[in-house]
């Protein structure tokens, strides 16, 4: 009996092993994260030169920042028409990224430069600049902290005065982590993030940085509104007064208002 058990062992163990390990690469891609599909509710005219990296709504205005070196710009548009009823222009060696409220000001990021700026939002005159060590992608405001994207896991809790990290979260589901973090919006206790160069937006737990939810937003943009110049799903805005969520993309001609539908 020892003897067979001698010989047997091993390839029990070795069985035992190959067993777990194909458990647990189960579990990693059998991602049963919900996903939410949307319902179309408006369409909105978008400049097709606006390169979005940052969108933000407040009393029944956008705030969007653009990116591209020489062509980066902070506006503020109507949303009914898409005119642009301000802008002020980054200097060329600039790239722009996100942009968020905060109070009465607006704060905006640039790419690779490690440069924030922070301007009034009436007069769009700036009044602070401020560093930070990674790339700038993507910002929001829960209210009490600024969020930020550098492209990677990781999304950065800064003080809105200070602009010194308080925090930090790494993003993952049952994947692994969450990379290509860009254009985020805090939406009713939730961030929601483009991830680059998809068309989806994640749902992100703050305190976890678990993903919650998936939003699919493939053939939001219709193949009569692309062109060789469009480039990828970015930007989203959140009116929390009348509980509206917009997004849009980079170069895309016209900005959606969707209504999300539960998963089944």
């Amino acid at each position: 009996m020892n003897r067979l058990f001698r010989i047997l062992f091993p390839a029990l163990l070795a069985l035992s092993g190959a067993v777990f390990v194909l458990s647990c690469l189960d579990s990693r891609t059998s991602d049963t994260t919900a996903v939410y599909t949307y319902k179309l509710v408006n369409t909105y005219p978008h400049d097709r030169n606006a390169f979005t990296q940052g969108l933000a709504f407040e009393n029944g205005v956008l705030y969007e920042g653009t990116g591209l070196r020489g062509r980066s710009t902070l506006r503020r548009v109507e949303l009914e028409t898409g005119n642009i009823l301000q802008i002020r222009k980054l200097p060329p060696q600039f790239f722009g990224e996100g942009v968020t409220i905060y109070n009465s000001k607006i704060i905006q990021l640039t790419w690779r430069s490690n440069v924030g700026f922070v301007y009034d939002k009436e007069s769009f005159k700036l009044l602070q600049e401020f560093n930070y060590p990674t790339e700038g992608w993507g910002i929001t405001y829960d209210g009490k902290r600024l969020i930020m994207s550098d492209g990677t896991s990781t999304l950065h809790f800064l003080d809105p005065k200070t602009f010194k990290q308080i925090g930090r979260v790494k993003v993952y589901d049952k994947r692994g982590p969450v990379t290509k973090i860009n254009e985020l919006e805090y939406v009713q206790g939730q961030i929601y993030a483009n991830i680059w160069p998809t068309d989806r937006i994640a749902r992100i737990a703050p305190k976890t940085g678990q993903v919650t939810g998936w939003i699919e937003l493939a053939g939001l943009l219709s193949l009569q509104d692309r062109s060789p110049l469009v480039d990828v799903l970015n930007g989203i805005a959140y009116d929390a007064e009348n509980d509206r969520l917009f997004v849009t993309g980079k170069l895309w001609p016209k900005i959606f208002e969707i209504k999300l539908i539960q998963p089944k």
